[in-house]
């Protein structure tokens, strides 16, 4: 059922019971402004949005730069060597 809101304050105890069988919509002046809904389906909410900001692979990436300097460690990147690659000498082999 929609609710406007003055509606939802004088009819406050039947909006809850409302509730039981579906999330209560409350509107001021046609926008839609809250919903009531059971505290079961809230804390499924809750644990689901708990679960959703959980700490992704992108997050520890962007946190290896500190933990890096705080440990004072230093990536040591091997100079660059050349070596062969059978794609070229197959394309070397068919040229003109």
């Amino acid at each position: 059922m929609n609710w406007r809101i003055a509606e939802a304050k004088q009819r406050f105890s039947e909006l809850i019971h409302a509730v039981t069988k579906e999330p209560q919509l409350i509107y001021n002046r046609n926008e839609l402004v809250a919903v009531v809904v059971e505290a079961e389906m809230f804390e499924e909410f809750l644990t689901w949005r708990k679960q959703r900001e959980q700490f992704s692979l992108a997050d520890a990436f962007k946190e290896l730069p500190q933990i890096a300097a705080e440990e004072d460690y230093i990536l040591e990147v091997p100079s660059r060597q050349d070596r062969p690659s059978l794609f070229t000498d197959a394309i070397d082999d068919f040229s003109l």
